[in-house]
């Protein structure tokens, strides 16, 4: 899933959530290290905080952004190292605001004092060789996520891919064991960092414990303006509004499946959904499938790819005529024009997406985002290409870290990652501590909110489909689309940070890491592996946000939200009609609102920024359910006389995979 980094866990649980946080910096005049000046108040304190945070942001950012787009060791050396010095400063301040604890301050100075100890997602200990020891891991293991790659053979016969072209055999082989192959291929690249992994866990907990908390999941939860026991029961009651929906969709997809590999294959004991076959690695959006999964074949031709092929192939056209040097041969002229296209279609897409933002009102990119930003994936060096977006300095060097490619997927993607740039420049104006979403599935939803208007009409009036015309099958086909990247992802969502709770508190033991991802896999989304998956493998730390250690739940919660933001903009706009038709492209008055909203950043209790958006304090999946009613109803027509749903624990004893089903 794409996301705003939270490199080396700085992913921030009430505070920043953007891909880095602030770094060390010497102390104050007149103050000595872990002491504030003499006299200071609470006003006066963090009136300092956000000066040194402000100043210290830059440095920790310029160490990670190298230490993603140039992996070696050194480069993690120096945002190990960069990330330890924050950390420890951030100790600081946080031991500091306890001072104050009790005393009079204005509702400001106490807000942003709880955002303060709310900031890492990666609460250091006080000693400073557990602490130089946690940053140490947490570069390490991002380093191994990021180089992550599957070989076979041996000498010159020896063959390595990547995550991007192990994925793209999921995305469009449909050989069930080529799938397989390149599915367990990718789950390697983890196994190393089990180790690893248990001694994270043991020092942020530490961290946690020294802040106050029970462990480092009690600090992410504590992150919501509310209790954080409340935080588990709020999700729950999200996914009992949407599960019935998610399960009608399974059951089609069951079907397709099974009518393209056979029963025996299309599913998993249970009637779970085989994890290698759902097009994806983490079996978190099904779109690639869509070759299976359309409705109505041709109905309603959304075919983005297509436009984008087009808009690569003249890239390339107008590279080769327009190559500085003409000498060498000709094999390294086309190499330098494949590459100069690469670069130009990725920023055409780039362009595309800004041209939503602005047409609502909001500024164009600075200059330094297109001089700045990583769009294509070098040939020189290993990079993180798991898309990013970047606020380096608070100050307006706003970038994104992708490796684009020309593909529909990736164009959503970059409107996504435009949504976090576009809520980091709304409130730079904010003191520091406030600069954040109203909590963090908010700045999730920000980007995923524009996709939703990117309607077939959208998409025509920009030339990126053909006509379109109204019927019912091409409705369905198009909420199948929909569905297919926003439906499909609410149980896993949900399953990462269950899991991880439960690795924090200590319900889930070193030994069963695996057999509990498997069982949480099963129990929420109905998946399972067509192979054991037994404790020699560690497939958590297969997916980006393990490693990276940012916090999940900010991506159920966005894909709830993303859909009240998308009503109250439509309703903004003056739309009127049914909500999965209306698109506020070119509305002043819904951007009006939407800048105003992403404004605030954390200045407030997210209930009341929400309100003001959507009329409402609370998050509700309603909106989500309306749009996508007219599917719903054709699943269930389509579905009627099957036996939908599934058994989490029949798959164990089917094929000994050793995954228990949770209680």
């Amino acid at each position: 899933m794409p996301s705003r980094p939270a490199l080396l866990a700085l992913a921030v649980a009430a505070g920043l959530t953007l891909a880095a946080c602030s770094r060390q910096h010497a102390p104050a005049a007149g103050a000595t290290a872990g002491a504030p000046p003499a006299g200071e108040t609470a006003d006066q304190f963090v009136a300092r905080v956000n000066d040194e945070f402000r100043a210290l942001y830059a440095e920790l950012n310029s160490a990670q952004w190298l230490s993603s787009t140039y992996i070696n060791s050194d480069s993690e050396l120096v945002a190990a190292k960069a990330n330890e010095r924050w950390l420890a400063r951030l100790n600081e301040w946080i031991a500091q605001s306890h001072r104050y604890d009790g005393q009079p301050m204005s509702p400001q100075t106490a807000r942003q004092i709880k955002l303060l100890r709310l900031m890492t997602a990666m609460p250091a200990p006080r000693d400073p060789k557990k602490l130089e020891e946690l940053t140490r891991i947490a570069t390490r293991m991002e380093g191994m996520y990021g180089a992550g790659s599957y070989c076979t053979g041996e000498g010159a016969n020896k063959t390595c891919r990547d995550i991007g072209q192990l994925s793209q055999v999921l995305a469009s082989s449909r050989d069930y064991d080529a799938q397989l192959q390149a599915w367990q291929g990718w789950h390697t690249i983890s196994v190393p960092m089990r180790k690893d992994y248990a001694r994270f866990v043991e020092l942020v907990n530490e961290g946690a414990r020294d802040m106050g908390y029970a462990d480092a999941g009690e600090l992410w939860r504590a992150g919501y303006d509310m209790p954080p026991a409340q935080l588990a029961a709020e999700t729950d009651r999200l996914w009992d509004q949407v599960k019935p929906l998610y399960e009608q969709l399974h059951c089609y997809v069951r079907g397709r499946l099974d009518a393209r590999y056979g029963k025996d294959r299309g599913e998993v004991a249970g009637g779970m959904l085989p994890a290698h076959l759902l097009g994806n690695l983490w079996q978190q959006d099904w779109g690639n499938l869509w070759d299976l999964l359309q409705p109505y074949p041709g109905a309603g031709s959304l075919d983005v790819n297509a436009a984008l092929q087009a808009m690569a192939q003249t890239d390339l056209a107008r590279a080769r005529q327009h190559l500085p040097d003409p000498g060498g041969t000709p094999a390294a002229r086309e190499f330098l024009a494949e590459r100069a296209a690469a670069l130009d279609t990725a920023k055409r897409m780039t362009e595309r997406a800004q041209d939503f933002y602005v047409s609502l009102g909001m500024p164009k990119l600075p200059a330094s985002y297109w001089e700045k930003s990583q769009f294509i994936k070098p040939l020189d060096r290993e990079v993180v290409c798991h898309a990013s977006a970047w606020d380096m300095n608070m100050q307006g060097d706003v970038r994104t870290k992708m490796c684009i490619v020309p593909s529909e997927e990736e164009l959503t993607t970059i409107y996504h990652e435009l949504g976090h740039v576009y809520y980091d420049l709304a409130y730079n104006k904010q003191p520091p501590l406030f600069q954040s979403g109203a909590h963090d599935g908010f700045h999730e939803a920000i980007g995923d909110t524009i996709v939703l208007a990117m309607t077939p009409a959208y998409l025509h009036s920009v030339g990126l489909v053909g006509a379109q015309q109204q019927s019912q099958q091409a409705l369905i086909n198009a909420q199948m689309r929909m569905a297919l990247a926003k439906v499909a992802f609410l149980p896993f969502g949900l399953m990462i940070d269950r899991w991880r709770w439960g690795v924090f508190d200590g319900s889930i033991k070193p030994g069963e890491y695996n057999r509990a991802w498997w069982a949480l896999k099963a129990k929420y989304q109905g998946v399972a592996p067509a192979t054991p998956r037994g404790e020699e493998f560690f497939d958590p730390g297969a997916k980006y946000h393990v490693p990276g250690n940012t916090p999940y739940t900010r991506y159920f919660l966005s894909h709830i939200l993303q859909f009240q933001f998308y009503k109250a903009l439509c309703d903004a706009s003056g739309y009127k009609g049914p909500l999965y038709e209306c698109s506020f492209y070119g509305s002043k008055p819904a951007g009006e609102k939407y800048w105003a909203m992403l404004s605030k950043g954390a200045s407030q209790p997210w209930q009341q920024t929400l309100q003001e958006l959507t009329g409402s304090p609370r998050m509700d999946a309603g909106p989500l359910l309306e749009y996508f009613a007219p599917l719903q109803a054709w699943l269930k027509q389509q579905n009627a006389g099957q036996s939908c749903g599934w058994d989490p624990g029949a798959a164990t004893a089917a094929r000994g995979a050793g995954v228990a089903t949770p209680g």
